[in-house]
C-alpha cells in the first residue's frame, strides 16, 4: 500500500502548509480499501485453529493407542515376547 502526499497547492483557499483536501481523501480511500492486514489476520487464525485441532487429534490418538496395548497385555496376562520373539518376556499393564 502506498500512500501519496500531494505537494502543497498554492490556490487561493489553501494556506501554506495544508495539504490538498482531494488528496486527503485519496489517502483515507487507499487506508480504507487496503485489505492486506485483514486477510494476514485471518490466516493467522485459520493456522491456529488448524494446530490446535491437530494437537487435540495427536493427544487423542496417543490415548486411544495407549489403551489398546494396555488391552493387549492384559489379554496376554502379562506375558509378553521378548527381542528375540520368545514368549519369555513380560508386559506390564500398569505403565
Amino acid at each position: 500500500m502506498e500512500f501519496i502526499l500531494g505537494s502543497v497547492s498554492s490556490g487561493s483557499n489553501l494556506q501554506r502548509g495544508e495539504i490538498d483536501m482531494n488528496k486527503l481523501m485519496t489517502m483515507t480511500r487507499q487506508f480504507r480499501d487496503d485489505e492486506n492486514g485483514a486477510a494476514m489476520v485471518e490466516y493467522s487464525i485459520l493456522i491456529g485453529i488448524i494446530a490446535a485441532a491437530s494437537i487435540v487429534a495427536v493427544i487423542a490418538i496417543g490415548g486411544w493407542v495407549g489403551s489398546q496395548f494396555t488391552g493387549l497385555c492384559a489379554k496376554l496376562s502379562g506375558k509378553g515376547l521378548d527381542a528375540a520373539g520368545t514368549g519369555t518376556g513380560a508386559c506390564n499393564p500398569a505403565g
